[in-house]
């Protein structure tokens, strides 16, 4: 497969993204191929238009199967696996959250509660068990967090976040003031209130 210059790009970038966070390279590149050419494909067609090992692509797709990323499919009249990805951005973002939910703040909660839980936590100093204390609070805030989001439908999260960036807006101030309703005059203040108050003729 020939990429174009644009899914070229893009598949670069993926790559280096997903170094950046701490993921193989051709695993992200594998990943972003699949996405960008949004259809099923194959092991020797991934290594060869990637310009990979076979191995290495053998085990990019095991770890984007371990994630739940990527699954596998076949196509009538061929033996081969076939590869595919979602193409809805909506799901690959819940996918991606849910998978390091599980394998980061998860187990990470877990020991932070068996410390604070244990006897020998009163022995440290006060301000390290209030750090301790409040990283614990924090993840499990956020922790809870993704649940609920978790829990939403896309169009229902995607609302979420937009709503989330006008509550910012407010809460940093950025929102304009409301208009100040104007004080009702008196009266003496106004010389035709005498006559508007009286009925029209």
């Amino acid at each position: 497969m020939e990429l174009t210059d644009i899914q070229r790009k893009f598949v670069l970038h993926w790559g280096e993204m997903g170094s950046m966070w701490g993921v193989n390279r051709t695993v992200s590149q594998i990943h972003a191929l699949l996405f960008a050419h949004g259809k099923p494909m194959h092991a020797e067609e991934l290594s060869d238009t990637l310009g990979v090992a076979r191995s290495n692509v053998s085990n990019s797709l095991k770890e984007l199967q371990a994630w739940n990323l990527v699954r596998v499919t076949h196509i009538l009249g061929d033996r081969r696996d076939y590869f595919e990805t979602s193409v809805d951005v909506w799901e690959l973002f819940r996918t991606v959250v849910r998978e390091r939910k599980e394998r980061e703040f998860d187990p990470t909660i877990r020991v932070l509660r068996e410390i604070v839980s244990s006897p020998d936590f009163q022995k440290e100093p006060a301000d390290a068990q209030d750090r301790i204390r409040s990283t614990m609070d924090l993840m499990s805030k956020l922790a809870t967090w993704a649940d609920e989001m978790l829990r939403l439908s896309p169009g229902t999260l995607d609302k979420v976040l937009t709503l989330g960036a006008s509550v910012q807006k407010f809460v940093r101030g950025d929102a304009a003031p409301a208009a100040t309703p104007a004080a009702p005059k008196k009266d003496g203040d106004d010389p035709d209130a005498h006559h508007a108050s009286l009925p029209m003729i």
